[in-house]
């Protein structure tokens, strides 16, 4: 009977005591942010640059629903609700330049982004560190070309005066000038994708596989395994979680497959085959005045690309990975 006295009284006195003394050290909202200020501080240059380059240019999609004019300003410029997109759908160059865009961007999830993922492995494959160093390095480079020098690059090699024609007109074949062929530009558009970005892409990927336990792939060769039973059991299932984040990123990015690369190349393979949304956005609001259909052209992007990451996500979890949130 004495313990049980004396332990109700304590348990008691736990009880009453336990959610004051942990709020007490939780503090209020304001108080833990204080006293996490400096944690907080390296936040601040990040949430700036979204809010500023991000957040705020998107208030200027009230211009899709306006007859907007440079010198009447937002305020000034008079309301014609959907109008811009009625003109916008209706438009035959608009449907060109989704069915571009859309060609353009489905060959692009199907060759280039498993690009890097092959290029990891194969890397990683390499038993010799200084030719794995060596590969990367070479294959870094190209990122951080711009788009112009990367076309002046390709022009030479892949144009009518290029490399490639020159060895063909020594064989006999002339002619030959991929950089001006309308039916195979989408296929060039991709493949100069591919050499730019594909090195860079790797280093999510390696740094994916630099996770992977080394112990895993001892067992698997003492079980028997192979190189390839390896990768295929062991390294693919790892980076099965990045994969999927990326793809859901870049489908949500769909629509959007390089204004600055088109913009250069379309004077010679013609609008037919290189307008997409992006240069159409840019003849039809900035050369052209046409600054509400531009918007719109732009918000109608936005919104199916937001669609598309949600649904992508969606799908993701359904069949059991992970998703972006």
């Amino acid at each position: 009977m004495s313990v049980d006295t004396a332990a109700r009284p304590e348990t008691r006195t736990e009880r009453a005591s336990g959610p004051s003394a942990a709020s007490k050290r939780k503090g209020t909202l304001r108080q833990r942010i204080w006293r996490e200020r400096w944690t907080y501080t390296f936040i601040v240059p990040g949430a700036l640059f979204f809010l500023v380059f991000a957040y705020v240019p998107m208030l200027g999609n009230i211009v899709a629903f306006q007859q907007y004019s440079p010198f009447r300003g937002f305020t000034g410029s008079p309301f014609v609700g959907f109008a811009n997109f009625t003109v916008l759908l209706e438009d035959p160059a608009v449907l060109q330049a989704l069915e571009n865009t859309l060609v353009i961007a489905v060959l692009q999830l199907v060759f280039a982004f498993p690009a890097p993922i092959a290029l990891a492995l194969l890397l990683n494959s390499l038993l010799s560190e200084r030719i794995k160093r060596l590969v990367q390095t070479v294959v870094y480079l190209p990122y951080f070309l711009s788009w112009v020098i990367v076309i002046s690059v390709w022009q030479q090699v892949l144009g009518g005066g290029g490399l490639v024609a020159g060895l063909l007109d020594g064989w006999g074949v002339s002619g030959f000038d991929a950089m001006t062929n309308a039916d195979t530009f989408k296929l060039l558009v991709v493949a100069q994708n591919i050499w730019k970005d594909c090195g860079w892409g790797t280093i999510i990927f390696f740094a994916a596989i630099a996770g992977i336990p080394n112990d895993r792939y001892e067992a698997a060769a003492i079980d028997g395994a192979s190189g390839w039973q390896r990768t295929w059991h062991i390294t693919l299932p790892a980076l099965v979680p990045v994969a999927t984040l990326l793809l859901i990123l870049n489908i949500g990015s769909i629509l959007t497959v390089g204004f600055e690369q088109l913009l250069l190349q379309q004077p010679m393979v013609g609008a037919e085959a290189a307008e997409v949304l992006d240069t159409f956005v840019y003849f039809r609001g900035v050369l052209g005045g046409q600054w509400g259909v531009a918007t719109a052209a732009g918000l109608l992007k936005g919104v199916i690309g937001t669609i598309l990451v949600l649904s992508a996500n969606k799908i993701a979890k359904r069949l059991g990975g992970e998703g972006i949130y």
